[in-house]
């Protein structure tokens, strides 16, 4: 390999890293993005933990939280018990959530993690393409949260607080 190649890959993987680590950055508060409203969510197929093919039309009729996150991301991390709380408390109300990994090493990253960290929720490993189907995740945490008729009725990128999903459940509901 010559040393300008090397010198450029280099570059390459410098500035990708520092991209991860301005991306998954916490925010005071999360950006809110209205412009998504009442249009509807992208259909999806992906893995859970254990394999399963685990598609959209699933949880038709639900109120959906749909979680863009990684293990190695502090604020996603900080978000996991606030979820966790979520859906005890209305899981049997009509609301699912479901954390899709963006996670590089897939199952064998996340699933230890889940089980060491118990979560109830759904988790799925993320694919390229439905990341694109989302408007393309510039940052994570990226979180949708996704009406009865499958309609997106909020997108917040960066961490949430759980007051302010649990207003918008409660407005869906």
């Amino acid at each position: 390999m010559d040393s300008n190649f090397k010198k450029t890959f280099s570059g390459i993987i410098f500035l990708f890293l520092i991209l991860l680590i301005f991306s998954c950055s916490k925010q005071d508060k999360a950006e809110l993005s209205t412009d998504l409203i009442a249009k509807p969510a992208p259909y999806f197929t992906l893995p859970d933990i254990n394999g399963k093919m685990i598609n959209f039309n699933d949880f038709k009729g639900e109120i959906l939280i749909l979680n863009f996150w990684a293990t190695w991301c502090p604020p996603c991390r900080e978000e996991i018990p606030n979820f966790q709380d979520l859906y005890a408390l209305h899981k049997g109300k009509g609301l699912e959530i479901i954390g899709i990994s963006l996670d590089q090493g897939g199952i064998m990253a996340v699933k230890p993690f889940v089980e060491a960290n118990k979560i109830s929720y759904t988790i799925l490993i993320g694919s390229e393409e439905v990341t694109n189907a989302y408007g393309g995740i510039i940052g994570i945490p990226t979180t949708f949260v996704i009406d009865r008729k499958g309609n997106i009725a909020r997108k917040y990128v960066g961490y949430v607080d759980k007051e302010v999903l649990e207003e918008d459940i409660k407005k869906l509901m």
